[in-house]
């Protein structure tokens, strides 16, 4: 999507990518990959179509209702791509787990509030993961939540079920795929035997077929996928229409976020007024505003 910037007498045409979802009701704790898995096919599908139209440097905007809200798996796998929430950002609210509830967007069927509605922001300026590097922690990420939250099983306990009948305490791929099985994963709009696959190699550190338990600990009880820290970027509003150079290869345009408001008021402060009736959403509106920035180099697309 074009915008514009004037410079004087004349107008130049930057442009951005802007996305629309609504990913799948958690209907049930086996979806929660089935949500994420959307997202990942959403940044792929971004990937390669800013390949295919050889498009630079751009601020990339996500929005919709994501149906799962800050402690999620979504949330810290979007972060780790160097996304950030525009509402949060506005607010200077944080990923910790004492700003998760201060804002909520959507009343449920089942009569629950949350907040599920955000507006991503991803700049050009933002350093990324390898997207299938933060696709494997989400999901050892989720399936440490399973073993642990769902069938409650401590860490001894996690491990004795992905390695099973195996010997010499050590996980084997049969009873790594067990045990996803076991864990309600397999399926086409799960994981694909592909995605097992890159899911054991990453596991498999060392490469020797058999997954230890300081492997199992790194990689599936303790997976890395966490938010992306901030960097100190170099900014320039530019919203004035003032004259703006820059190298081509080593500077973009991006977005600040000006003001983000969502309405009734009181969702702002984790509240559903029972009056309200017009939707069970919460109106999100965000106000961008351009700034010149330096870029940070793309990270080949994984395949």
């Amino acid at each position: 999507m074009p915008f514009w910037q004037n410079r004087s007498s004349s107008c130049i045409q930057q442009q951005s990518l802007i996305v629309n979802t609504h990913l799948l009701f958690p209907h049930d704790h086996s979806l929660s990959i089935v949500r994420l898995k959307q997202v990942y096919k959403i940044l792929q599908y971004i990937e390669a179509y800013q390949e295919e139209h050889k498009l630079g440097p751009m601020p990339i905007i996500l929005c919709g209702d994501w149906n799962g809200s800050k402690r999620g798996q979504v949330y810290k796998f979007l972060r780790s791509q160097g996304f950030v929430s525009s509402y949060d950002t506005a607010h200077q609210y944080s990923d910790s787990e004492e700003d998760a509830h201060k804002w909520v967007s959507h009343r449920n069927h089942r009569g629950n509030i949350c907040g599920v509605d955000f507006i991503w922001l991803l700049n050009p300026n933002k350093s990324r993961k390898p997207l299938k590097t933060s696709w494997n922690e989400a999901v050892f990420g989720i399936i440490k939540y399973l073993l642990l939250q769902v069938a409650s099983l401590s860490e001894e306990n996690a491990f004795a079920l992905l390695k099973a009948d195996s010997p010499d305490d050590q996980i084997t791929y049969s009873s790594f795929c067990q045990a996803l099985c076991q864990l309600g994963m397999v399926h086409p709009d799960r994981l694909n035997s592909e995605e097992i696959k890159d899911l054991w190699s990453e596991a498999d550190h060392d490469g020797d077929d058999i997954v230890d338990y300081k492997e199992f600990q790194r990689c599936i009880w303790s997976p890395t996928c966490c938010s992306q820290e901030e960097e100190d970027d170099t900014e320039i509003d530019i919203s004035d229409g003032s004259l703006v150079t820059f190298e081509a290869n080593d500077e973009a345009f991006g977005f600040t976020v000006k003001e983000a408001v969502l309405f009734p008021p009181e969702v702002e402060k984790g509240m559903w007024p029972e009056n309200y009736s017009l939707s069970d959403h919460a109106p999100l509106t965000v106000v961008f505003s351009p700034v010149r920035m330096p870029c940070s180099p793309r990270t080949p697309r994984t395949p």
